[in-house]
């Protein structure tokens, strides 16, 4: 361990975890968990009367400034650390009601942001039914002769949140005739031709996309104009 000179002070009380086995200069009580060093003499916490205060471990920053504000007394505690050469904050002692104060906060907090996020949920679910729904209907307008449920599928598949999917895309929010068309586009591809299939098969994407364009584009015609088409 470092000498047992006193941690640079921020001001406040500092309380040090010892890297090396020591006893209280007053009491002799030992080894110590944690000491104070007061004139470079390693004292107890009960020595320092401090010892009434609990640890709470850094990591929670509001649950730590709550419970240092609602504390009367309060101490850092610190470590030296070999690699860096120097004392690393490791928590905080504070007296146990504050700490449970805090706590109660804390998890009132916690409390309303998850209710928040269950109503951010919900409404973004309702966002996403009502611009499912604005994209199908957008497919029937621009190939009435789309089957109602297969439009919906499109819509569905076209416009899940995170996918980065034509639906998801500026062009495809606005509901462009362009995004829409290539949702459609892609659908026909993967549903009624032998795309996948020779995409499996290790025929270049470009070369499979030329060989069932032909499919593509009457599936297209017919749900425009109602013809039927045998894939």
């Amino acid at each position: 361990m470092a000498p047992m000179a006193t941690p640079v002070q921020g001001g406040g009380l500092l309380v040090v975890q010892p890297l090396k086995k020591r006893h209280c200069g007053d009491c002799r009580t030992g080894p110590l968990a944690l000491l104070v060093l007061e004139e470079g003499t390693p004292r107890c916490l009960d020595c320092a009367d401090l010892g009434h205060l609990v640890f709470l471990p850094r990591g929670d920053t509001a649950l730590t400034r709550r419970s240092r504000e609602g504390s009367a007394l309060s101490a850092v505690v610190v470590r030296f650390n070999r690699r860096r050469g120097r004392y690393e904050r490791q928590g905080l002692l504070v007296e146990e009601e504050a700490l449970t104060r805090a706590e109660v906060r804390c998890l009132a907090d916690a409390e309303a942001r998850r209710r928040r996020r269950v109503r951010d949920a919900r409404r973004r679910e309702r966002e996403d039914v009502r611009f499912t729904d604005a994209f199908a209907r957008e497919v029937r307008r621009l190939f009435p002769r789309c089957p109602a449920d297969r439009a919906r599928a499109i819509a569905g598949h076209a416009s899940v949140r995170g996918s980065g999917r034509v639906g998801r895309s500026a062009a495809g929010r606005a509901l462009s005739e362009g995004a829409v068309t290539a949702a459609v586009r892609a659908s026909v591809r993967h549903v009624d031709t032998s795309y996948d299939q020779l995409l499996m098969d290790g025929v270049p994407r470009h070369e499979a996309r030329r060989r069932i364009e032909a499919v593509v584009e009457a599936r297209l015609g017919a749900w425009r104009e109602g013809c039927t088409v045998h894939a």
